[in-house]
């Protein structure tokens, strides 16, 4: 009897095991399609905003730009990103991420499109004014980009694969640098500066349409399978997207209520100002990095593209080493609260190394300890994950947003104190301080104002 009732769980559990085996080989990997969309037109979105930085040089000597003037230009970008980001969330919970994410790509790449030809506008103060404009225009139009972003990975995977996603396109920003620096470099000194924006607008207008065609929620999409819906579903990703699949799942609160809860939150405000710090790194690299390879080491716009490509890699290995060392961890029985901190806190330690290149004069030793600060910050920069971690799942749209509006205005304050500082004091090495002074605050905020790391609940909902 005994051994027949063993007998008969042993095939049970064979039998298990094959209905197992067979749904993993069943489960489409559709999911990993998206992604790699996403994290192609993320590397675009930061080609585009660093267009300015590779071009700027060019254009300080055609438009006789000062340091603090240029500061202002590059700041425009994040006056209206920071902006329009609380619409954005608004528009992305209300209309989805497809439609709005379109929308985006197709206006931004627009705006790029358009500055190759403020120079037609006679005089100097005139092709100012215009840069301006069109570089607040696109800030505005690539406001959804990284909300989107979120809101689309939290559909599409499981938590246990949303830390390596999440990871993967943020660390777009430096394949970006990494593929499009170089190129931006050269097209500068073979063909002139307008030739850049010419290029990325258009490689962008092609994006948009591929973005239509290919997007869909997971339960809409007619290439996942069933065993791929209910993994990542049953691993906790929200496979309906922004659709609302009972009007229960609507927030029943004002927009202005939904939104103090948020802020009011203490996890949520240490994330949003973390997030801050870290992207004043990020605006460092993508605004005065080249313009300090070129005036403070001497380097020619050519060599200086080719050369902020490798703190780029380093950032970019960086990225995607966080998130799998992060969903490793989990897999591993860690709380999602160490897999989280523990690869933030060490890579923004890790950061703190740009302070370094105050005290050497080799240029190989600088590149060195850039690409170590890059390398740490990419390792770091998880705030994405966690976003999507924490998100009330009836406001993903607004969270992510509001979690954007504080990451760049780092993009508002970053160069125009780069700038000022450079003009004062005629040399980088108190803005080095300053960038890595911020990403010590990082540091303080995980380990001391956020506390554990959860899914945040709405109240009257």
């Amino acid at each position: 009897m005994d051994m027949s009732r063993t007998a008969g769980s042993t095939r049970a559990s064979d039998s298990a095991d094959n209905t197992d085996s067979a749904n993993t080989a069943a489960r489409s990997k559709v999911r990993y399609a998206i992604l790699l969309l996403i994290f192609v037109i993320t590397t675009l979105n930061y080609a585009d905003r660093a267009t300015l930085s590779i071009t700027g040089s060019a254009m300080r000597s055609a438009f006789n730009l000062d340091a603090i003037r240029m500061g202002y230009i590059f700041s425009a970008f994040s006056w209206a990103y920071v902006l329009s980001q609380l619409p954005a969330g608004w528009l992305l919970d209300r209309f989805g991420a497809r439609r709005v994410y379109a929308a985006s790509i197709f206006s931004w790449s627009l705006f790029t499109l358009l500055q190759s030809s403020i120079g037609l506008l006679g005089s100097a103060g005139a092709a100012v004014t215009g840069l301006f404009v069109l570089r607040f225009a696109m800030g505005a139009a690539e406001s959804p980009a990284f909300p989107a972003n979120a809101k689309v990975v939290a559909s599409w995977f499981p938590t246990n694969e949303r830390g390596t996603a999440s990871a993967i396109f943020n660390a777009a920003q430096y394949f970006a640098a990494v593929v499009f620096t170089p190129l931006m470099a050269w097209l500068t000194h073979a063909f002139g500066w307008h030739s850049v924006y010419v290029v990325m607008g258009v490689i962008g207008l092609l994006l948009a349409l591929t973005w239509l065609k290919v997007m869909k929620n997971p339960a809409d999409h007619p290439r996942v399978s069933r065993a791929e819906l209910d993994y990542i579903e049953q691993g906790g990703g929200l496979v309906s997207g922004a659709r609302r699949t009972a009007s229960g799942d609507a927030p029943q609160t004002g927009g202005w209520a939904l939104l103090r809860q948020l802020l009011s939150n203490r996890m949520l405000l240490g994330v949003y100002l973390a997030q801050y710090c870290i992207n004043v790194l990020t605006y460092f690299f993508l605004t005065w990095f080249p313009i300090y390879l070129v005036q403070a080491r001497g380097m020619t716009i050519l060599h200086a593209g080719l050369v902020a490509s490798l703190p780029a890699i380093c950032g970019f290995l960086g990225g995607v080493l966080g998130g799998v060392l992060s969903d490793g961890l989990i897999r591993r029985g860690s709380s999602l609260t160490v897999a989280r901190k523990v690869p933030i806190v060490g890579g923004m330690l890790l950061s703190t190394c740009i302070i370094g290149c105050n005290y050497v004069s080799t240029d190989w030793v600088v590149v060195a300890l850039m690409s170590l600060a890059f390398f740490g910050k990419g390792i770091g920069a998880l705030g994405w994950a966690v976003v999507a971690d924490t998100s009330p799942k009836q406001a993903l749209g607004l969270s992510g947003a509001i979690f954007n509006m504080f990451g760049n205005a780092a993009g508002i304050v970053t160069p125009i104190v780069i700038g000022y500082l450079v003009a004062r004091s005629g040399s980088f090495n108190g803005a080095l301080v300053f960038v890595g002074a911020n990403a010590l605050v990082t540091v303080i905020s995980y380990l001391v104002i956020v506390k554990d790391i959860e899914r945040v609940e709405l109240r009257g909902v």
